[in-house]
């Protein structure tokens, strides 16, 4: 393998065995391939298989989606279009066929070899808050290491901070757990895998950084502390349990509130315009005469000011958001960089750039293009430490756009350390950034959360529910090894709440809902496809009339209002009228609009 855990001279040693013929597997990160000539050179080696793991990446609609894993189409033809196989443990028939069509497979074999763990039993707990999952989970563990003489147990939990707490509560209450996560440093974390895989201790609490490559058969119990985010995640994760067939049950201790903050975490990671077209006045505002921004993402979400609550979380999407459309550049003193812009046409390139005598000028200009994907002319930011050979490295890149300078083909500057405008004037209007695409994701991920919920609200099967989810005809009506096939009906335990909780922004949104859910509203229900296709239906009517009015689109309608419309269908303005959250002023000014709208949702 070749990743970043190697130093460059281990790369470069082993990049010499490929190329010696030494090796007949090699693991790389799609990234990979976007430095130097990586491709090139294993093509001139000659690749005879291509295999695409974890493929899931690919599609947009998959739970793990990576920007990188998009190029690998690319990176495919450079191979020689090699026979492929794309790999994956959880696609959905709509990420099936993204992922065929984003690698451009033609007529490509599909192997489903069933999702159906059979020996698996799935129930929900239902919770009212963190401390009655904290004692049912006592209880849980209590009778699992009594009864399971060799079986070891997981719990997940969303959050490093979670992990931490719950380990020290099983351990105050005489269940010897430890903790898991990515904040631990190697070694400790290698300790904490090597004593539950020899079963030194018998609990792990973990985020979901634990399980990757972990193959251990007796696990007998897997109990989700707050539900995940999607489906994928949820059925990956419960099926560490079990790996040696026996039976192994799988837990899933709900609360409504848990939604919250997974719909805060979609919210920091895909923001909606607004928010990034605040960022990057943001930036403009703090940049000096060079386009250098000397601010962290703290800083940047102060200085956006205004209405408008802007986050750190935010504040980093919204620069990756950015730094992909080439309107920022981030560069450290380990790496050359610099933001370069085409002056020339190609027909005065041609007329005046001699091949015979400015080669490797051409060479580096030709580079240039094809890094910038077509956006040259406009300006884009180059890692210089990744020019042809022949140019002289970082340096030599340097001095020929220097000269390229200087006859007004090129302008360029170097980024310095840190954050970069590579236009501080340009408008963010002029930058090529997929509006459609990130609300696309953002509707995705929250059609996934909502799927969610439906798995913990089903009074059906609910392995039926999951297989039909990934489009496994394997399928059925019952199975008679989950709560609601055994007619097993889990009661909310009324246990208190102790402490101030949490202090975060996820933190306060959950306890509201939370204090929403024990009033028991409607809307606190799960959507159906079909009310889900009319709530998103009139999210784009609210942006639309938030737009036109030049206000926030809560003005218009909070989302608890809207799926509230979504759940009613109303079908005249007295039924719209019984809808909570509308009122007499909201019915007379957007009534009509809405009614327009559920009349035309397509399902």
């Amino acid at each position: 393998y070749v990743n970043s855990t190697l130093s460059q001279a281990e790369v470069s040693a082993r990049m010499a065995r490929v190329l010696a013929g030494e090796i007949k597997l090699l693991y790389l990160a799609p990234e990979r391939f976007d430095l130097g000539r990586t491709a090139e050179r294993l093509r001139a080696l000659g690749v005879t298989r291509l295999a695409v793991d974890e493929a899931h990446c690919i599609s947009e609609w998959g739970h793990d989606f990576r920007p990188s894993y998009l190029r690998v189409k690319d990176v495919r033809k450079q191979l020689g279009n090699p026979p492929t196989v794309a790999l994956t443990a959880t696609a959905t028939p709509e990420v099936r066929d993204d992922i065929a069509r984003q690698l451009e497979l033609q007529d490509p074999q599909v192997v489903i070899t069933g999702f159906d763990r059979t020996n698996l039993s799935y129930h929900v707990m239902p919770a009212k808050n963190d401390a009655a999952k904290d004692a049912t989970l006592v209880d849980l563990l209590r009778e699992h290491l009594s009864t399971q003489g060799d079986g070891v147990a997981i719990v997940y939990a969303s959050t490093r901070k979670t992990v931490e707490r719950i380990a020290g509560m099983l351990t105050k209450a005489k269940l010897p757990a430890l903790a898991y996560h990515a904040g631990l440093d190697d070694e400790h974390r290698a300790d904490v895998q090597d004593a539950f895989m020899a079963e030194r201790q018998r609990v792990i609490v973990a985020t979901n950084a634990f399980g990757m490559g972990i193959d251990k058969p007796n696990v007998r119990l897997v109990v989700h502390h707050a539900m995940p985010g999607t489906l994928e995640a949820y059925y990956q994760e419960a099926g560490r349990a079990g790996r040696d067939r026996q039976p192994a049950t799988a837990i899933l201790l709900h609360a409504y509130p848990d939604r919250f903050t997974h719909e805060f975490f979609i919210k920091g990671a895909l923001p909606e315009r607004e928010v990034v077209t605040a960022v990057y006045a943001a930036l403009q505002r703090l940049a000096d005469a060079q386009g250098l921004v000397d601010a962290d993402a703290a800083a940047i979400a102060a200085s956006v000011g205004g209405k408008l609550k802007v986050g750190d979380r935010e504040v980093e999407s919204a620069l990756r958001i950015l730094a992909r459309a080439g309107a920022v550049a981030r560069a450290d003193a380990s790496h050359n960089q610099a933001f370069v812009r085409l002056l020339a046409t190609p027909e005065r390139i041609k007329a005046e750039l001699d091949e015979s005598r400015d080669g490797l000028a051409l060479a580096l200009l030709r580079s240039l293009w094809k890094r910038s994907r077509g956006e040259f002319h406009r300006g884009a930011v180059a890692d210089l430490d990744a020019v042809p050979p022949g140019v002289g490295g970082a340096m030599g890149a340097m001095q020929l756009l220097d000269a390229l300078q200087s006859r007004q083909f090129v302008v360029w500057r170097r980024l310095g350390e840190g954050l970069t405008l590579s236009e501080a004037a340009r408008p963010l209007s002029e930058w090529p950034v997929d509006w459609d695409g990130l609300e696309r994701r953002r509707r995705a991920e929250l059609r996934k959360l909502e799927m969610v919920q439906q798995y913990a609200y089903t009074k059906f099967c609910r392995r039926g529910f999951v297989l039909r989810y990934f489009g496994d005809p394997a399928a059925k009506p019952r199975c008679d090894n989950c709560d609601n096939c055994l007619g097993i009906k889990h009661e909310a335990r009324e246990v208190a709440a102790t402490g101030r909780g949490p202090r975060t922004r996820a933190g306060r949104a959950a306890r509201g809902a939370e204090t929403a859910s024990a009033q028991g509203t409607a809307t606190d229900a799960p959507l159906t496809r079909e009310e889900i296709a009319r709530f998103d239906a009139l999210k784009v009517m609210r942006s639309e009339l938030a737009k036109d009015e030049e206000v926030h689109a809560y003005v218009i309608f909070p989302d608890r209002a809207l799926r509230g419309i979504a759940k009613a269908n109303p079908g005249s303005y007295a039924q719209l009228g019984q809808v909570s959250g509308v009122g007499p002023a909201r019915l007379e000014r957007y009534g009509r609009a809405v009614l327009e709208c559920l009349r035309d949702v397509q399902y």
